[in-house]
C-alpha cells in the first residue's frame, strides 16, 4: 500500500455522467494488478470525509493510472469538476486482483456498466489473444468505447437492456446464447465477471451449472479500504460449521465465486 499526491492528467468524459481519469504514479503502478483498486480524497477539505474507491482501469505508458467511474453522489460530483494539473492524495494499489488463466485456455470477460473498468485492465495483462469480451448496458446511451479507454482495440459484444444497441436482453442472456451455441465443454476456458449484484449473481449460477471455473470482482461500498471498519463484509460459505465473512477490501474484491454465499448475499 502507497499513499502518494498526484497530479491529474486528464479527467474526461466517455459516456453520460461517466469520467475517465488519469494521473501518475510509478511506484502504484507497478504494484498495481488487474482487479486491485486505489482509495481517492476527492477533496481538500473534510467534506466528504472519506474517501472513494475505484478501480484500476488500466495502467499506460508503465505510470499512467486510469481510474473509470460514474457520477453517483457528492463524492463523484466533485471528482468530475476535477481538471488537469489539480492534486489528490491517493492510496493504492489495495485488494486482491485477479489470478490470470494457466495455459492457453479460452478466457471470457463479462461486465456489467461500469464493472467494464477492472476487466479492461485485465484484458490488457492477458498473455492470451484467445479472448471473449461482453459487456452489457442499460441502452446505448450508456456504452463505454473501450478504444477511448486503451489501445487495446477489444472486439467487445454489446448487450442492452433495451435492445437498441448489439443484443437485445441482459448480457448474462447473451452469455448463456454463446455457450450454447458454441457447444463450450466443461473447464475448456476461465470466466471473469464484474458489475451488479443481480448480474454477478446470474453469471456465477450460469457458472455452477456448466462446471465453469469463474471469479468475480464484487462492488460494495468500502468507508476505509483497508479492513479496519469491516463495513463491506460478505457471507461466505461456512467452514467447519461456522459462520465466516470476506471483507470485499481486504479479502477482495476478487474472489473465486464458489467461496462466497450468494444465496446471503
Amino acid at each position: 500500500m502507497i499513499e502518494r499526491i498526484i497530479k491529474i492528467v486528464f479527467n474526461r468524459i466517455v459516456a453520460p455522467d461517466t469520467f475517465l481519469m488519469g494521473f501518475r504514479s510509478p511506484e502504484i503502478a507497478s504494484e498495481s494488478r488487474p482487479g486491485q483498486f486505489v482509495m481517492v480524497r476527492v477533496g481538500a477539505t473534510k467534506d466528504p470525509l472519506l474517501r472513494r474507491p475505484f478501480s484500476v482501469c488500466g495502467v499506460m505508458e508503465g505510470d499512467l493510472i486510469c481510474i473509470l467511474y460514474r457520477v453517483v453522489g457528492h463524492g463523484t460530483k466533485i471528482m468530475s469538476q476535477k481538471e488537469e494539473g489539480e492534486i489528490l492524495s491517493v492510496i493504492g494499489p489495495l485488494g486482491r486482483g485477479f489470478e490470470l488463466p494457466e495455459g492457453d485456455k479460452k478466457v471470457m470477460l463479462v461486465s456489467g456498466g461500469i464493472g467494464v473498468a477492472p476487466l479492461f485492465y485485465l484484458a490488457q495483462a492477458m498473455k492470451t489473444g484467445d479472448v471473449e469480451f461482453m459487456a452489457g448496458f442499460n441502452s446505448s446511451r450508456e456504452i463505454i468505447d473501450a478504444n477511448q479507454i486503451s489501445n487495446l482495440q477489444l472486439n467487445i459484444s454489446l448487450a442492452t437492456d433495451d435492445g437498441t444497441t448489439g443484443y437485445a436482453g441482459t448480457v448474462t442472456d447473451l452469455l448463456t446464447n454463446y455457450l450454447d451455441q458454441n457447444h463450450v465443454k466443461n473447464g475448456s476456458f476461465y470466466l471473469y465477471a464484474c458489475g451488479p449484484l443481480p448480474m454477478l449473481k446470474s453469471v456465477v449460477s450460469i457458472a455452477y451449472d456448466r462446471d465453469i471455473t469463474c471469479q468475480v470482482s464484487m462492488e460494495a461500498s468500502m468507508a476505509c479500504g483497508l479492513g479496519a471498519c469491516q463495513g463491506c463484509a460478505v457471507k461466505a460459505y461456512a467452514l467447519e460449521g461456522q459462520t465466516h465473512y470476506h471483507q470485499v477490501c481486504k479479502d477482495g474484491p476478487v474472489f473465486p465465486a464458489n467461496v462466497l454465499d450468494w444465496n446471503s448475499i
